[in-house]
């Protein structure tokens, strides 16, 4: 992950990845059948181990053979597939050069609650540490942006000497836009009617 940087003083602008910048899947390669049985298997109404793998408490290499077992596919080539998928995940290039702009006005902060797999191919992969100043995920972090109304957001403004008032939050989760809110951030919420490009060509 990129290193902090210390000049001077600027807001924060939080981005997410997953529903804001990127709508890939993982595992999305999986012949359609056997992609919903993984979908249903980890992100069904029993999101425990997900969760967990979010903060760190697997692998991916882990996750991979837990869903193999579940779902009776072969680990080898369930692997293959579910690395390359993080790899060739699809960001549009405008987006990403509007948002390496902004770093003239914000401290961007791409902040994602993930897994291990997106800091480890994800993000070589697309280069997303030439965009952002910082790339923040939860696997690492251990924690979820809605943990403790929204500390990780407060950790990150007092990192640089700023306030959550003055700072912004790109994101699709309506949960995660209302605790920011409540925090006296500015929210720029995704939707099926106003995608990335809405905000990015009318709020800056």
């Amino acid at each position: 992950m990129s290193e902090l940087r210390e000049d001077k003083i600027k807001p924060v602008l939080f981005c997410d990845f997953d529903g804001t910048i990127c709508h890939d899947r993982y595992w999305r390669s999986l012949p359609s059948e056997i992609y919903e049985k993984v979908q249903s298997l980890l992100f069904g109404l029993d999101k425990i181990f997900i969760n967990d793998w979010m903060r760190g408490k697997y692998t991916a290499e882990e996750a991979n053979e837990y869903v193999s077992k579940k779902i009776d596919f072969p680990f080898e080539e369930l692997w293959s597939l579910f690395v390359n998928d993080c790899k060739t995940m699809k960001v549009d290039s405008a987006v990403l050069n509007k948002l390496s702009a902004l770093r003239n006005d914000y401290r961007t902060i791409l902040l994602t609650g993930n897994m291990d797999s997106f800091s480890r191919f994800t993000v070589p992969a697309l280069e997303l540490n030439k965009y952002f100043d910082h790339v923040s995920n939860s696997y690492y972090e251990e924690k979820h942006k809605t943990d403790n109304n929204g500390e990780i957001f407060v950790e990150y403004c007092n990192k640089f000497k700023t306030n959550v008032s003055n700072s912004v939050l790109i994101d699709d989760s309506p949960k995660v836009c209302q605790i920011f809110a409540h925090l006296g951030g500015t929210v720029m919420q995704i939707t099926p009617e106003t995608d990335i490009n809405y905000f990015l060509e009318n709020s800056f």
